[in-house]
């Protein structure tokens, strides 16, 4: 029962995470009226990034009571997550080149071996810590939560190649593909309310093969080349330490007989 209502409350989750992102493009609107949607939808912010937090302190109740080692689970999230949120204050100390961050690998390998609810989880929190920690909150908060989670999400559900060199070809092109996908997938949560793009803005009616090709537009102009970066960045720290993390992070998670997929 506990596996079945920690699956629904997941479920629930991608779909607000879906929602949050889409509800823009089925607003009926005129462009003059886009300064004033986007501080309605910045308005909802807060609701939003509470409302991701429940949902995850809902999972992690459920997950411990049905857990014998769930002490050591909340735990190794806990370290976890407090590790890579120090990485996002030292990147906003330090800033790098470009859209580099050095907190997605961290994820994809918390992911990759703690399974898809554990890297859901991490992803989300992370985000959540540091920005309290850089004073990174804004209505951008709530998103980079859901997106974040998705990438520790899906690393959860990658094959496990018998071959070390396999596995770490495997996690360099995940790292790679999210480097991309999270700029792709953030922008769509102000792109609707952008004013004066020409034909690299959204118009409503326009059809999904325009809203496709304005986004493209867009996207190029305003954020590969940065994105890019990050995706180099990804792919180079996780062929660099993603060996010995996976076999460190294994030992932990078989000592203590996770079961957190």
């Amino acid at each position: 029962m506990q596996r079945v209502m920690t699956g629904l409350i997941y479920a629930l989750t991608g779909l607000i995470g879906v929602a949050a992102f889409v509800y823009p493009f089925w607003l009926p609107r005129q462009t003059d009226a886009a300064p004033e949607q986007a501080l309605a939808a910045g308005a909802s912010t807060p609701l939003l990034t509470l409302l991701l937090l429940v949902l995850c302190l809902g999972v992690l109740l459920l997950e411990v009571q049905g857990q014998a080692v769930s002490a050591k689970i909340v735990a190794a999230l806990g370290v976890l997550v407090a590790v890579t949120a120090v990485l996002r204050f030292l990147e906003v100390a330090v800033p790098g080149p470009g859209g580099f961050s050095p907190i997605f690998a961290p994820i994809i390998l918390g992911g990759y071996v703690f399974g898809a609810r554990f890297g859901f989880l991490m992803g989300a929190l992370t985000l959540l810590t540091s920005a309290l920690l850089t004073g990174g909150v804004g209505p951008w908060l709530p998103y980079q939560m859901f997106a974040a989670g998705w990438v520790g999400l899906t690393a959860g559900w990658l094959p496990h190649p018998a071959s070390a060199r396999r596995e770490l070809a495997l996690l360099a092109a995940w790292g790679c593909a999210w480097g991309l996908l999270y700029g792709l997938i953030m922008n769509l949560y102000f792109w609707p309310f952008m004013s004066g793009m020409g034909a690299a803005g959204w118009q409503p009616g326009g059809g999904l093969g325009r809203a496709l090709r304005s986004y493209a537009l867009f996207y190029v102009a305003t954020s590969l080349a940065w994105d890019v970066v990050r995706a180099g960045g990804n792919a180079l720290l996780l062929l660099a330490l993603g060996a010995p993390t996976v076999r460190a992070l294994a030992r932990f998670r078989d000592r203590f007989h996770f079961q957190l997929a």
